[in-house]
């Protein structure tokens, strides 16, 4: 699995700082480390991130095949 979106771009397009991510308690820092070294994370944070963006989770992941 990989991303096809930067997801901390998308948010920031829609209004999320990780200041704001992580003071409001939105998504815990350790989440948003993982998503910038390209690390998949629960399903559950899927799950807040394509409420946040107003997305499904096609739309931010896709299976790659490994070699």
């Amino acid at each position: 699995m990989r991303y096809k979106i930067d997801v901390l771009e998308a948010l920031r397009t829609k209004g999320y700082t990780t200041y704001k991510l992580t003071h409001e308690k939105i998504l815990h820092e350790m989440n948003l480390q993982a998503i910038r070294e390209k690390k998949m994370v629960s399903w559950k944070v899927l799950e807040k991130l394509c409420e946040l963006l107003e997305c499904q989770p096609g739309d931010i992941v896709e299976y790659v095949k490994s070699e």
